[in-house]
């Protein structure tokens, strides 16, 4: 399996190695640092500043010790990966379109199955923000888990060996979001959950050698959309889940079953990884 993981050298970013992981043992991992504007850390640049002559000076250091840095953090990260038990390799990416729009391209470019990131990075243009993952989440045409910080106990020791809650209406989507999770997690335990709709066709038994279990929950009151994403949620806590999976799109655009606002409630509010499937 080859992952995509975004990296910044922020605490959230270290954590969503840990998760990673763990939920993937054994991938061959990607630890993508993306290098843009303004080049340099505040603080380098603050130093460089002190001494520079000119602009031009000033413009040479920055990029200097900017890439240097840039290597620095992209290492830490890769030793991170190999200690967690990933095959890790640095993947340094020089970009001006933003981090979002240049780690959507780094899966494309490396032929990704997955990509991951943290929800919350350093701060400033140089970090994994939940503005990125949600870019990511929406223009990759690959699976996308996000990684919240911090996690409390019970949600890390879920991740070795918890169940896969996937969010199901019947849709196409749905299908697929079972499917690829049953590819990226073959022995695990799956939960289908559909949330508050008799109409909802059944999800399948199984998935390959993986059992499904069906379970249909009330999704309270509320906005639709966020009340199917609090309906997810609680089911995912209740079954001790290590992962959620959604698809991005749903049965309707009326009905929002598992669509994108639900998709998007899920990940701003779960506290467990979330994994966001394409249509």
């Amino acid at each position: 399996m080859r992952v995509i993981l975004g990296y910044d050298g922020s605490p959230a970013a270290a954590a969503a190695i840990d998760v990673g992981a763990t939920l993937f043992p054994g991938a061959h991992g990607f630890i993508t640092y993306l290098w843009g504007p303004p080049f340099a850390s505040e603080q380098v640049r603050r130093r460089l500043w002190e001494h520079a002559r000119n602009i031009d000076t000033l413009t040479a250091a920055v990029e200097r010790e900017g890439e240097r840095e840039a290597h620095w953090v992209t290492g830490l990260g890769v030793s991170l990966a190999r200690a967690a038990g990933w095959q890790a390799e640095p993947l340094l990416e020089r970009t001006f379109a933003g981090e979002g729009t240049g780690l959507v391209r780094a899966a494309d470019k490396s032929d990704a199955d997955l990509v991951i990131v943290g929800s919350r990075g350093l701060g400033g243009s140089d970090a994994i923000l939940g503005s990125v993952s949600d870019i990511v989440v929406h223009h990759c045409s690959r699976p996308v888990v996000v990684v919240p910080h911090p996690m409390l106990s019970v949600e890390y020791d879920a991740l070795a060996a918890g169940p896969v809650v996937v969010g199901w209406d019947g849709s196409t989507n749905a299908e697929a979001a079972l499917a690829a999770a049953s590819r990226l997690l073959p022995h695990r335990h799956f939960v289908a959950v559909s949330v508050d709709d008799d109409s909802d066709p059944p999800a399948p038994e199984s998935v390959g050698d993986a059992r499904v279990t069906r379970v249909r929950v009330n999704r309270g009151r509320g906005r639709h959309a966020h009340a199917v994403a609090q309906a997810l949620i609680a089911a995912a806590d209740e079954h001790g889940t290590a992962l959620v999976v959604v698809g991005s799109r749903g049965r309707s655009v009326a009905r929002e079953i598992i669509l994108g606002s639900v998709a998007m409630g899920t990940l701003h509010h779960c506290h467990r990884p979330v994994m966001v499937v394409p249509g």
